[in-house]
């Protein structure tokens, strides 16, 4: 029996495929010492996050990347433990 990747499949593949990549640019990025390199490097990486965006919202908009709910409270004092945190130090 022959099975055949959906268009979710492939989206999917290509999203973790993108997210890999602009991990291993972001690990380059912070090793490198030519300037002009980096420079070069960072352009790439921030394509790469862009393409990442793209199949994330493509994949969002056709009900196959599903986010679940928090409650608002629950934000709410997860923002204020890490702002306050952040506060510190400073």
């Amino acid at each position: 029996m022959c099975e055949f990747l959906t268009e979710e499949d492939i989206l999917n593949d290509v999203l973790l495929s993108e997210k890999n990549i602009s991990n291993c640019y972001s690990i380059a990025i912070n090793e490198m010492s030519n300037a002009k390199l980096y420079k070069k490097i960072m352009s790439i990486f921030e394509d790469t996050k862009d393409i990442s965006r793209d199949m994330f919202n493509l994949m969002y908009q056709n009900g196959w990347y599903q986010l679940e709910s928090e409650d608002e409270t629950k934000i709410e004092t997860s923002f204020d433990k890490y702002n306050k945190k952040y506060e510190e130090l400073f």
